[in-house]
Parts: structure tokens; sequence; C-alpha cells
């Protein structure tokens, strides 16, 4: 009895061993896992981070907002700005720093960009799906690596803009083509044709009471003028029937060219 009680007494301590071995190795798993997650965790921070550093290095006058700790949705979102300082769009950003590949990630970011109302959504990561090797969209999202994120924001952001310009200038096409068709038919710029086409009138007028005033004198004094002559070609000969041969001809005045025939 005493043999087998001490045997009952080793196999309870070996149990106990063992329970407090396998509480011991649950408790160095959760501590290893825990800090596992942590690390990770830091990891992420530090790329989300170094993505907003990126993206504010390169597009100064863009709005580059942090989401804060805790907060559904993306990492960063870019509001893009013009030259003008005109909101033109805006571009929600997920960074991903994992081994393994999520097509959850995808779904999850195309829901925040509608929570955001973002018009672009690119997931930034350093593994890409199956039958990716590089930058590309997939399901309206764009995947892209950290060495691509400088390249492929530079390049919708550009799209962004120029899609703002765009609609800027179709937005009031139709309003300016009726205030055009408004003032074509309207008093004001009948007013102002009317007033050009009475000044082009009174200039017209003007010249052409001055024609007829210029040819009243020219009239006037080619009447004098040839009165002047046939004055002085009946002097002239006076004169020389008096004088005789001793005055020299002037064939103007011999009658050789009669005096309407003289050009003015």
């Amino acid at each position: 009895n005493i043999v087998k009680r001490e045997h009952e007494l080793f196999d309870m301590k070996m149990k106990e061993k063992e329970t407090q071995m396998e509480s011991l190795k649950k408790t160095i798993d959760d501590l290893k896992r825990k800090s596992e997650q942590g690390s990770m965790q830091l990891q992420g921070e530090a790329q989300e981070l170094l993505l907003e550093q990126i993206l504010r290095e390169n597009f100064p006058f863009d709005a580059i907002t942090e989401v804060g700790k805790g907060v559904e949705g993306a990492d960063c979102i870019q509001l893009v700005r013009n030259n003008t300082g005109r909101d033109c769009g805006k571009i929600i950003y997920e960074s991903k720093r994992t081994k393994t590949w999520s097509n959850s990630w995808v779904d999850k970011l195309k829901n925040d960009m509608r929570n955001k109302c973002a018009d672009i959504a690119i997931l930034v990561t350093q593994v890409f799906p199956k039958d990716m090797d590089r930058f590309g969209l997939r399901d309206g999202i764009w995947i892209c690596n950290f060495s691509e994120v400088g390249s492929v924001s530079l390049l919708i952001r550009h799209s962004l803009i120029q899609l703002y310009e765009i609609q800027k200038r179709e937005e009031n096409k139709g309003d300016k083509m009726q205030m055009l068709y408004d003032y074509l038919t309207g008093l004001e710029f009948r007013g102002q044709v009317e007033a050009i086409a009475e000044g082009f009138k009174a200039m017209k007028d003007g010249i052409t009471r001055e024609r007829m005033q210029m040819e009243k004198i020219w009239k006037e004094r080619e009447k004098q003028l040839e009165k002047v002559l046939i004055s002085t070609s009946g002097l002239y000969g006076s004169v020389k029937g008096i004088a005789g041969a001793s005055v020299g001809d002037i064939p103007l005045l011999d009658g050789d060219s009669p005096v309407n025939e003289i050009e003015y």
C-alpha cells in the first residue's frame, strides 16, 4: 500500500508538472504572438508614415491627411489641387506590409473609396496578386509597390486635374450659349449695331457733302481762270497789234491752243 501510495503521489506531481509546462508553453506562445503582432503593427505604422512623407515631398501643394489610428478606412487621403489652389479630386491610400496577398483588401478599399467620396484608390503593397508582377488596375483599385507609388500618384493626379479642367469648361457651356443668343437678339446689341451703322452713314454723308462742295469750288475757280485767260489773251492781242512783230509770240495766247482746250 505504501508503494502504491508513493506511485500515486509521484503520478500526481508529474501531472502537475505537465500542467504547469502546458500552461507555461501557452503563455510563451501568447507572448510571442503578441510580440509579433506588435512588431507588425509598428512596421505598418512606419510604412504609413513613409507613404505620407513621399506624398508630401512630391506634391507640396496638395493636402495630405493622415487617417487616425483605430479609425476605419484608408491610411491617408490626398486632396489634389491645381496651380490656382482649386480642389480637383481626392485619392485615398492603403498600405500593406505582409507576406501574402488577400483579395479582401481590394473590396475593403473600394468600400472606403465610396465612404470617403474619393475619385481614386491606391493600394500600396509589397506583395502582388499571383497574376500581377507590377503596378496595375484591379477591380477599380490601383495596386503598386513603394518604388512605384510616386510615379503612379503623379500620373493619376495629372489625370484628375485634366478631367477637372475639362468638366469646368463644359459645365456652363449651355448657359453661355443661351446668354450669347439672348445678347445677340436683345435690345442692347441692336442699339450698338445701329449706333455703328449711323456712324458709318454720317461719315459717308460728310464725304459726299465735302465732294459736292469741292466740285462747286472747282467749277467756280475754273470759270474764274477762263476769265483771266480771256482777259490776258485780249490784252496780248492789243499789245501785239500796236507793237507788231517786236512782241514775242506766245502760242498759248496766239490761238494755237484754244482756251477751252487748256488742261487744268
